[in-house]
């Protein structure tokens, strides 16, 4: 018989029944220890960073058609939400490894809560397009924060990119239930709504500067690039570029970064910012084919799916949970959303190591959906739930699994500028998801009401 005391084992002992303060105690304690723990607090912190990084931009594309109206196409929204994030992504990874991270946050908290407040406070009355620009600032940080929070996924390893995905699926799904919660079931209205939302990004300053276990990130200031690629001359420039030396690379591979390949990452040699710039491109290139496009493919299908063919995706209202007709397009979102959460959370139970397949099934979901929309033959409005739902876990996968396989394939000197770089594949495949989509409603909807289905010209702004 072990006759070890509980308190002798390292763990606290457990509270006798019947005593709420020692049992409050006991339980704050535990929480208290698990949060000093490093790893936990670095699972919290990025867990967090997913969240509020990614919630304001999932809040305003719920928020499209209260903010636009019925008579302008919600693609508008998507693509004031996207397409400054699409460029930050584009030109950011080639300089933003010069700024610290700490002044980063502070920029894109700032940013964040600015345009959302500028979004709250223009009045209805007033045009759309001041709205617009509240929504680019607000897409300006988003996409900042995103290729800077996967990049900084590479000092804390493949569980700090796990609570990161999980984090991003939960904006989703708490950004697009939460809209609903406050304008649907609480009445709020959707200026209240927004003027909440806007002390979200406020999280990220709780998350970086006092959860995260800062002293792995190498501080940058004076940095000039990221470690050159091996085989690689110092003359970089496109006359003298090498091949790369294929085992050089692979010795190169590390399945989980720690804090001592922290200190080798950059570079010290002030005068190559050419060569760095060069370098990088190649690095992007190689990106392309493996993990760009398949990212890009299923971003194109269903954003295309929720800006340009949900919003034609009704029914008769008798037929639906539903009282009017505005309440579709948002829980068509949060069925989405809950998919991609479950998805994008799902990485260390389950991997995807071809990601065409699942990007090729969401170009299905975008033509059944589509062809629906034009032939009305789905009999009922749950079968449509469900093919949203599916469409949500489909996208969520392979964002995930996209991030996960340069984690586990890309070497370890090249996936700070890879992780941050790929992220740009989502963004443009929103961007040209919004263009379709901005076409593709009016066309579906002009369709419908040709054939007697005027469902989509009966949706009222609350």
């Amino acid at each position: 018989m072990n006759s070890r005391s509980p308190s002798s084992s390292g763990l606290l002992p457990l509270p006798f029944p019947g005593t709420p303060s020692s049992s409050w105690r006991f339980y704050r304690a535990r929480l208290s220890a698990f949060m000093r723990d490093p790893n936990t607090s670095v699972l919290v912190a990025f867990w967090l960073f997913g969240l509020v990084n990614n919630i304001l931009y999932v809040l305003l594309l719920t928020a499209a058609q209260d903010l636009v109206g019925p008579s302008i196409p919600k693609a508008l929204v998507l693509l004031a939400d996207v397409m400054p994030s699409f460029l930050t992504k584009l030109v950011a990874p080639y300089f933003i490894h010069l700024v610290p991270y700490s002044i980063r946050i502070l920029v894109f908290v700032a940013l964040s809560s600015g345009g959302m407040l500028l979004v709250a406070l223009t009045p209805n009355t007033q045009s759309v397009g001041v709205k617009m620009v509240g929504v680019i600032i607000a897409s300006i940080s988003s996409g900042g924060g995103e290729l800077s929070f996967l990049g900084l996924t590479h000092y804390y390893g493949v569980n700090s990119l796990a609570a990161w995905g999980s984090g991003t699926g939960a904006a989703g799904l708490v950004g697009a239930g939460l809209y609903v919660l406050m304008t649907d079931w609480l009445g709020m209205s959707v200026k209240n709504s927004l003027l909440v939302s806007a002390l979200m990004p406020g999280v990220m300053l709780l998350s970086f500067f006092v959860i995260l276990p800062r002293e792995r990130i190498k501080q940058q200031t004076g940095t000039t690039g990221y470690e050159p690629l091996p085989g690689l001359d110092r003359d970089d420039s496109p006359e003298s570029e090498r091949e790369i030396d294929a085992s050089a690379a692979s010795a190169a591979l590390l399945s989980e970064p720690g804090p001592s390949s922290v200190t080798a990452y950059h570079n010290n040699h002030p005068g190559d910012k050419s060569a760095s710039f060069w370098v990088n491109l190649r690095r992007a290139k190689a990106l392309f084919w493996p993990y760009m496009l398949p990212l890009l493919l299923v971003y194109v299908a269903e954003y295309t799916i929720n800006q340009g063919v949900a919003p034609t995706l009704l029914f008769p209202l008798e037929q639906s949970p539903f009282n009017e007709y505005r309440s579709f397009y948002p829980f068509y979102g949060f069925l989405y959303q809950l998919g991609v959460f479950i998805s994008r959370s799902s990485t260390p139970w389950f991997r995807i190591h071809h990601l065409y397949f699942p990007s090729l099934l969401q170009v299905g979901n975008l033509v059944l959906l589509t062809l629906h929309a034009l032939l009305n033959f789905i009999p009922s409005v749950y079968l449509v739930f469900v093919v949203i739902f599916w469409e949500g876990l489909l996208g969520g996968a392979v964002y995930v699994n996209t991030f996960a396989e340069i984690m586990d394939n890309v070497p370890v000197e090249d996936r700070e500028f890879s992780l941050g770089a790929t992220s740009v594949s989502d963004s443009g495949g929103i961007c040209i998801a919004g263009f379709i989509g901005m076409a593709m409603e009016v066309w579906l909807c002009d369709w419908q009401v040709q054939r007697g289905r005027d469902y989509c010209r009966r949706v009222e702004v609350s």
